[in-house]
């Protein structure tokens, strides 16, 4: 029987490579309790110096490890910036520019202004990163799992889309307090100073809504932003591997491969920014005025409007982006974790290709 499920999948794929003719082959017998290794889903046992096994608990517990210390630390360290560009978009006839915005702030509450919702960013962002990288790991191995060897290589860009997709879902409720309390402190001059002042005043206003009602938004901004980061991350990766280092990943040092990691992550930053800045927009004013919804602060802002601030946010967050995966990355050779390389076409499907004999 000819494979012409398989046809039409490279077919459809986007990524895939070009058509070869198909042989007429016999499927593998595969026992019902059996295990096979498979490109993205979790192996049976971990490889030699690897501290566990790829798919554990420990993997994933550090993977989230991994994820705090990303994206904690990184957004944590450019809170001015963040600062100047929801000021930015919130009052952008006081703030006109990212040089003018600094200026601005400096002279208004001087150099300690700056780092203006600092704690809530820490806070906020350690338990989205948590989440975030955390929970990619655990969907990216169980929709694996879920297609299949050969349709986890076909469809790999929509099982990124899907496992980063799914994983913020989770991580932007995680985020929601924190980043109103964030935005409350940054926007808001005389408001509060702190997250000590913000948080009770908030909830004593406007209850617990106050610290979840920009989670729509927030989903509009992040779910884009994550599928963008991590699909577009893992192709790069997959690219400058195939087509710009001159060696295989394995012959690659360590150094050398989080090199790769930096310059991949930086790519995909821009690309987040970009398709998850108006919503950006949105929820940095939303979170700034009481009783808008996101529809009417939509309208108001307009389709320039919604631009403000994304040369600053292109810079913050191309920036954030490879810092993230950087140390992201090496957490996981800290603690030894198991690094699959990029996906390679399985022999079963190479055989159905008519790639070999």
């Amino acid at each position: 029987m000819y494979p012409t499920t398989l046809t039409q999948l490279a077919r459809a794929n986007p990524f895939s490579a070009p058509l070869f003719t198909l042989q007429k082959v016999e499927e593998p017998h595969q026992s019902f309790h059996g295990q096979r290794t498979r490109t993205l889903a979790a192996a049976a046992a971990a490889e030699e110096g690897d501290s566990c096994e790829f798919g554990s608990q420990k993997y994933f517990i550090l993977c989230g490890f991994g994820g705090i210390l990303s994206c904690g630390t990184t957004h944590t360290a450019v809170v001015p910036l963040d600062l100047v560009k929801c000021r930015m978009q919130v009052n952008p006839d006081k703030y006109k520019s990212i040089g003018n915005g600094f200026a601005v702030t400096v002279r208004e509450d001087g150099v300690r202004g700056l780092a203006k919702g600092w704690a809530p960013t820490f806070i906020g962002y350690s338990m989205q990163g948590l989440c975030k990288f955390g929970f990619y790991e655990v969907f990216k191995i169980l929709y694996s799992d879920m297609l299949g060897e050969e349709n986890t290589y076909l469809w790999r860009t929509s099982l990124y889309l899907a496992a980063s997709a799914s994983a913020e879902f989770f991580a932007d409720i995680a985020l929601a307090p924190m980043e109103a309390v964030k935005v409350r402190i940054q926007t808001q001059p005389g408001y509060a100073n702190t997250l000590r002042q913000c948080v009770p005043k908030m909830f004593a206003e406007e209850g617990l809504w106050a610290f979840y009602k920009g989670v729509v938004p927030l989903w509009m901004r992040q779910i884009p932003y994550t599928m963008m980061k991590f699909a577009c991350f893992e192709r790069t990766v997959e690219m400058l591997y195939k087509y710009v280092v001159p060696k295989p990943r394995s012959e690659c040092t360590k150094s050398e491969q989080l090199v790769v990691t930096f310059v991949a992550g930086y790519i995909a930053g821009v690309f987040c920014a970009i398709v998850s800045h108006p919503a950006d927009s949105v929820v940095s004013v939303l979170n700034k005025e009481k009783g808008s919804t996101a529809v009417q602060v939509l309208k108001r802002l307009g389709p320039k409007g919604v631009w403000k601030g994304l040369v600053a946010r292109i810079i913050m967050i191309g920036t954030l982006t490879a810092l993230q995966w950087f140390i992201y990355d090496s957490v996981k050779v800290y603690f030894r974790l198991p690094r699959p390389p990029p996906p390679e076409m399985p022999e079963s499907l190479k055989k159905k290709l008519g790639l070999v004999d």
